[in-house]
């Protein structure tokens, strides 16, 4: 049976880096090893108004949107819509765990989230829809739309936490799953025609080596089932365990991904292109073609990622701001 409008939820974590009393909480907390806490992971554009903007223009078939922050909410938000759910740490995750500011443990106990639907879809707050999508984009017969595909973990010396986090969900998912009797199993999932050509070559070029070295995922908005979090923190509660307990991104953590790649590895997914509607942007000082792009409509969705400390913050804004203004003018009903 196919999926309909009341079966699909979307969840979406913020935070308001600027919050003097978070950043008092935060300081109070003295950081020490591979701890990853650079102002860009925290800093906020002012610019979630259009995402909610984007949902009900463009998603208006979503039951219910999970709105997670620390507690802080942006003040134009319209906190009575029936459709939103605000979510604080302390309503899903364990007390004695917070307060956290790593997003590995926000992510890994969503499923704990009250009247969370069976399926549902996750966005980090840097990524927008910008035209029509549907069920049928993200869920198929109850199963998440993605795609499945190796590539190796890299060491990269300007960002050496998340080749560690990389890693470290491989390890976990070597542990219950052997590559080639993987693929052997599911290859129309691994050669999908609808592919990207670069995933054929991955997989092709991956298959010469025995063990996993890590897998190619896309950096957009990723659809689960709760029964996969459920599996999986019944069989690797320790390791999920420690991650909780890092307040800051650590380079032991496991991520979000191992939950994502462990669905595909079990077959609980329909293959599909997911990245022909996508399109990923990291911020500079000029951000052309994502201006033009935001402007033209030339994607369904964008990611708008935040990696770079020497961005003219006020002034970037600023055009942000304009440029997702000139296509979504009209305020939505999750504003006052």
């Amino acid at each position: 049976m196919q999926n309909t409008h009341s079966e699909i939820d979307f969840v979406v974590t913020w935070v308001d880096g600027g919050d003097k009393e978070w950043r008092n909480e935060k300081q109070k907390y003295t950081l020490s090893g591979n701890n990853d806490d650079r102002e860009e992971r925290y800093r906020d554009w002012d610019i979630l108004r259009y995402w909610f903007r984007g949902v009900e223009k463009y998603a208006p078939w979503v039951r219910k949107i999970h709105f997670v922050t620390w507690g802080h909410l942006p003040k134009w938000l319209e906190t009575d819509n029936p459709k939103l759910h605000i979510v604080n740490h302390k309503d899903y995750m364990p007390k004695d765990i917070l307060p956290v500011f790593n997003c590995n443990p926000i992510e890994i106990f969503m499923h704990k989230i009250e009247g969370l639907s069976e399926n549902f879809v996750y966005f980090n707050d840097d990524i927008f829809l910008l035209k029509e999508v549907k069920e049928t984009d993200f869920f198929r017969d109850g199963k998440p739309c993605d795609m499945l595909a190796f590539q190796p973990v890299v060491s990269n010396p300007a960002n050496p936490v998340m080749s560690y986090l990389y890693l470290n969900n491989s390890v976990v998912l070597s542990k219950h799953f052997n590559k080639r009797e993987n693929v052997r199993r599911q290859p129309r999932k691994y050669f999908h025609i609808g592919y990207p050509p670069l995933y054929f070559f991955y997989n092709m070029l991956e298959l010469a080596f025995p063990l996993y070295t890590g897998f190619y995922t896309v950096h957009g908005p990723m659809p689960f089932c709760k029964k996969t979090f459920e599996e999986l923190w019944e069989i690797e509660r320790e390791v999920l365990l420690e991650t909780g307990t890092h307040r800051f991104r650590n380079d032991r953590d496991v991520t979000l991904y191992l939950f994502r790649e462990w669905q595909k590895l079990s077959g609980n997914f329909v293959a599909k292109n997911v990245q022909r509607k996508f399109k990923y942007f990291e911020l500079d000082n000029s951000n052309k073609r994502l201006k033009e792009v935001i402007r033209r409509q030339k994607a369904k969705i964008i990611c708008i990622n935040d990696a770079n400390e020497y961005i003219e913050y006020e002034r970037v804004k600023n055009e942000l701001a304009e440029v997702f203004d000139s296509i979504l003018p009209k305020k939505s009903s999750f504003e006052k």
